[in-house]
């Protein structure tokens, strides 16, 4: 029996915006995603497992409706959610955090749509926090890459998740005509062993219909590079419906024939389920 399991390491849910959890802002994509209809799309497209990360642009560093979908679903996602540098007792939250049986990581958000002006001292603080808690560390570095390099050498011994690629990402079209313009940056990164990356939304970035033939050359460096144990494939799929298909997302992958099975088994699943100590047992 095939035990891989497909796992994406980046999918958001929420509810529409009402009163009782209302939206701190707006983001690109379906004006509701519950838990319920995240799980009928995972189960459609053969996703076993997903990261559910909190969504910033909606809820910030509220990460209650999350939960709501972890504990409903508690054999499908691990829990991250995003934390506030600014708030003195933010270790005393990620203790909390770090209690959910649910919870596998935290994030932290050093670019757009946030600020790229970095709290030093306040990431400080999460990252001491998460390393005594030994959950893995999102970062959202959009633009901001050597504040991310800087992060990572304070913090040797925290596992940091670089998002996306590292890369600015469009929410809507057109793409950029340059969207690779900073993989330097990012391949260098791989010189600090602390450093995971996510393959994620990385179709966003193709100037082509699928399967995004023009993209793959500079995928391959970067998992040649970080090596395969060290990158986590993934769709962001609600924030990029108006340029990519959830569909055609998976599929470039899965369908792909440019990784042998093993390498495309640990690329969907397997260096997630390392790096995260987590992996959906639903099946």
């Amino acid at each position: 029996m095939n035990t891989n399991r497909i796992i994406d390491c980046q999918v958001h849910c929420y509810e529409r915006n009402h009163p009782q959890r209302p939206w701190a802002g707006d983001l690109h994509g379906p004006r509701e995603m519950t838990g319920a209809e995240m799980v009928a799309t995972m189960d459609r497209l053969g996703i076993d497992g997903a990261l559910l990360v909190s969504p910033w642009a909606m809820y910030r560093f509220d990460g209650s409706y999350a939960l709501d979908v972890g504990r409903a679903y508690p054999h499908r996602f691990g829990l991250i959610k995003p934390f506030d540098p600014r708030r003195e007792d933010v270790a005393e939250e990620i203790t909390a955090w770090a209690q959910h049986t649910e919870t596998v990581g935290a994030r932290i958000m050093m670019g757009p749509p946030a600020s790229r002006q970095v709290d030093t001292r306040g990431v400080d603080r999460i990252l001491n926090s998460c390393r005594e808690q030994q959950l893995p560390v999102n970062v959202l570095a959009w633009g901001n890459i050597e504040a991310f390099a800087s992060t990572a050498r304070r913090h040797p011994d925290v596992h940091l998740i670089l998002d996306h690629l590292g890369l600015l990402q469009p929410f809507e079209p057109p793409v950029p005509e340059a969207p690779f313009a900073e993989l330097e940056q990012v391949l260098r990164l791989a010189d600090l062993s602390n450093v995971a990356i996510k393959i994620s939304g990385a179709c966003t970035l193709s100037r082509e219909s699928y399967p995004f033939n023009d993209i793959w050359p500079y995928l391959e460096e970067i998992i040649n590079r970080f090596g395969i144990e060290r990158c986590m494939w993934g769709t962001d799929w609600t924030r990029a419906i108006e340029l990519i298909s959830p569909d055609d997302a998976v599929n470039a992958f899965r369908q792909t024939t440019r990784f042998n099975e093993r390498d495309k088994a640990a690329l969907m699943g397997g260096s997630l389920s390392d790096i995260y100590n987590w992996r959906p047992t639903h099946l």
